[in-house]
């Protein structure tokens, strides 16, 4: 597996490209601003297919969506059933920063990903999902805003539910290995070890 990270937008937001060679496949994840980057960034790995997924349907993680998706030759993307709602809305936004976004590709959930279990971590949104790849050589796991270094993800927002975002960090994620890599929405990366022991909202 390949790995690229890219902080765009106003809020420097983590965008994700994981490239399989075996497969041939790359999949843009969170696709947050700035299209033209993450276009020319993808068009490095030699894929054949290209896939689009979504942590979670904040705008700032969709904003260059519409953008990617057409430059990619991607017809949908693929996203958990509790946040086709906020996907589809013209009130997810964020102005001046973010304003609705335009030509969204269709939305479904999720098929099946090549070495990547999803994860289901609603809390941040009703759909929140995290994505764990392993290809038998590395091994790593990108979460959207569910987990963040020595914080958590925020949940007085539309779709956010404190009590069920601890559920899924304690339930399904801290029950992880310590020494996998986790990346965030936002932010450097951390380790499951790591949070277990520093996180002030996790002790």
């Amino acid at each position: 597996m390949e790995l690229k990270i890219m902080p765009l937008g106003a809020f420097a937001t983590n965008s994700f490209l994981v490239f399989m060679p075996e497969t041939e496949e790359l999949f843009v994840i969170d696709p947050a601003a700035e299209a033209d980057v993450i276009v020319a960034e993808a068009k490095k790995f030699p894929f054949k297919t290209a896939r689009l997924l979504l942590t979670h349907a904040h705008i700032d993680h969709i904003s260059a969506a519409g953008k990617v998706a057409k430059a990619l030759n991607i017809s949908k993307v693929e996203l958990a059933p509790g946040d086709h709602d906020m996907y589809m809305s013209k009130e997810n936004a964020l102005e001046p920063y973010f304003p609705p976004a335009d030509d969204l590709p269709e939305v479904s959930d999720f098929d099946k990903i090549s070495n990547c279990t999803v994860i289901s971590l609603p809390g941040h949104t009703r759909g929140g999902s995290g994505f764990l790849f392993d290809d038998g050589k590395e091994k790593f796991l990108i979460v959207g805003d569910t987990l963040f270094a020595g914080s958590i993800g925020r949940t007085d927002l539309y779709g956010g539910d404190y009590a069920q975002l601890m559920r899924s960090i304690t339930g399904k994620l801290l029950v992880l290995p310590d020494d996998l890599t986790v990346y965030p929405g936002h932010g450097g990366e951390t380790t499951i070890g790591f949070e277990k022991k520093h996180n002030p909202y996790l002790n």
